[in-house]
């Protein structure tokens, strides 16, 4: 019994030991020369005490700082004790760096390459100020639609206090995506060590032609070291100076759609374009009534999921189809934005056989290779089975079944007497129902009602959905008195709303039109006034003639 328990126990230890995990990781991968990263080391193994071996970093690297951050977390009724070392690394050497494996008793992190860029040092150290903003683009050129990363880069060799401010970018004709918080490093520029603040956007032109990226104003008020103030004063004014710097103008030349692109694909500029399909469950043993769960996943790099194309539908004739709403997500990594897009629907299988998927083709430009690419998902077979919970019951041995009429037989004045009395019931009914009947019949009106397809049209047009718009529009038209074109021709704020809408829906910009002022015109629509119409002569003598 005692050499049980010490197999148990000795097995609980070592699968505690196996649980544990000592990982590594860096803020950032690639940085220039002088630059500083951040290298994280994360155990969540409670009973190894002490720190980690930085030994192996020293050829490669100048340790410049370590701190310890030690977490408590409970999750699921069971707490679990994390310590994180985060430690200030600057490379000696540019290249391919790696850190390598730290040793934190028996556990050892895996190694992570870096790379290093060599910068050319100024030589003339005068003409670095103390605060100033190097912006950059990762292309000259970029196609319309596509994605420009901007890096915007401030440094200060000497104390800012923490009002500092930018401008917010703001650019005409483009959409802008923030790429993550700013990141905060160091850098040595000419022996003097900088520290650096860094934003990146994502910029994507919308219309090709000569785009200027404007300049952005950073403002921080400079701590004044000099000033020797014994006097503390809290609510007074910081001993500092203000300093206001500009980044530079920078141009950027989109480039149209190419000539060659087909015209009726959406157009898809990216760096790399993944098509996965998912099914749940697996699709190999259907039957007949089976729900079977078919995912998409679209994910693109180089832009955001609200750019992302609807994927085909899938329309077989044997399956019947329950689409769900598509599931939008966005991911930084160093080169920018991935966006993605996943569609699920749910297929039914409504008769056995052979049933064929088509293959889902996507067509987008690779801006990287410059060229015409093709990424589709393969086409697919279902062999569907009968399912033999839905087949329908034959009756079982109706040759010697018992005759279904039992007792004695139906005498003819009998069935007389039920048939008599049915159709006297059914006479007085409709006497009744026909004295509760008003003298003329009221007319109604087919189709729905005025009242629904208003609210039709109010949901179409605060979805921004100009096909929905101009579908519901055109059915609570019919409903009303005058045309459209009359109705426009009498309100201007109708005629200029249905202007923009005729815009949208033949136009590249139709996803970004707006319905709100049309939604507007229509509430606020006068009435119309109707001629004074002479009344209908009844062919009826008057009731009570004089």
């Amino acid at each position: 019994m005692t050499r049980l328990f010490c197999a148990f126990l000795l097995s609980l230890l070592a699968m505690q030991a196996s649980a544990a995990n000592f990982t590594a990781s860096v803020d950032r991968s690639r940085l220039s020369e002088g630059e500083t990263l951040e290298l994280s080391l994360e155990s969540d193994d409670a009973t190894l005490f002490g720190k980690p071996d930085l030994a192996p970093l020293d050829e490669a690297f100048d340790v410049l700082g370590t701190r310890q951050i030690n977490r408590l977390t409970t999750i699921d009724g069971s707490a679990r004790a994390t310590t994180r070392w985060i430690i200030t690394l600057q490379p000696k050497d540019a290249g391919t760096v790696v850190i390598p494996s730290i040793a934190l008793g028996d556990n050892k992190s895996q190694p992570i390459t870096l790379q290093v860029i060599k910068t050319e040092q100024n030589s003339d150290s005068e003409t670095v100020a103390p605060v100033f903003i190097d912006a950059s683009l990762d292309s000259d050129s970029v196609y319309v639609q596509a994605q420009t990363i901007l890096t915007l880069r401030i440094y200060h060799s000497v104390s800012l206090y923490d009002d500092s401010a930018l401008t917010p970018l703001q650019i005409g004709n483009a959409r802008i995506e923030s790429l993550g918080d700013p990141r905060t490093y160091e850098k040595e520029i000419n022996g003097v060590r900088h520290g650096v603040i860094e934003l990146r956007y994502a910029i994507y032109p919308q219309q090709s032609g000569e785009l200027e990226i404007p300049s952005l104003v950073f403002s921080a008020t400079v701590a004044d070291r000099s000033q020797n103030n014994n006097t503390y004063q809290p609510f007074g004014p910081r001993p500092g100076r203000l300093m206001r710097v500009k980044s530079p103008v920078i141009p950027l030349q989109v480039k149209a759609k190419p000539d060659g692109y087909p015209a009726d694909a959406p157009w898809l500029p990216a760096r790399a374009v993944a098509l996965n399909e998912g099914w749940s469950p697996e699709p190999d043993k259907a039957q007949v009534g089976d729900s079977l769960t078919r995912s998409l996943t679209l994910k693109v790099d180089g832009l955001s999921s609200a750019q992302l194309p609807p994927l085909p539908a899938t329309s077989v004739p044997g399956l019947r189809r329950y689409p769900d709403q598509p599931q939008l997500s966005n991911s930084t990594n160093d080169r920018g934005l991935i966006g993605s897009r996943e569609e699920r629907e749910a297929l039914v299988p409504n008769r056995s056989g052979r049933i064929e998927l088509p293959a889902v083709d996507l067509v987008w430009w690779n801006t990287k290779e410059d060229r015409l690419e093709h990424t589709s998902v393969p086409a697919r077979t279902l062999m569907v089975a009968d399912n033999p919970a839905m087949d329908v019951e034959a009756p079982v041995n109706t040759d010697s079944a018992e005759p279904l009429i039992e007792g004695p037989p139906l005498w003819p004045w009998q069935l007389a007497t039920l048939v008599l009395a049915l159709t006297t019931l059914l006479g007085f009914g409709l006497w009744w129902h026909a004295r509760r009947q008003p003298a003329v019949s009221r007319t109604t009106q087919p189709g729905p009602s005025p009242r629904s397809l208003l609210d039709d049209l109010k949901r179409a047009c605060l979805a921004n959905d100009s096909q929905a718009t101009r579908q519901a529009l055109d059915a609570w038209a019919r409903q009303q008195p005058e045309t459209l074109a009359d109705m426009a021709a009498r309100f201007v704020p109708l005629s200029e709303s249905l202007d923009g809408l005729n815009g949208a829906l033949y136009s590249e910009s139709g996803q970004y039109w707006q319905g709100e002022e049309l939604w507007k015109a229509i509430r606020a629509l006068p009435a119309a006034e109707a001629p004074a119409a002479a009344q209908e002569t009844s062919p009826l003598p008057p009731l009570y003639p004089r």
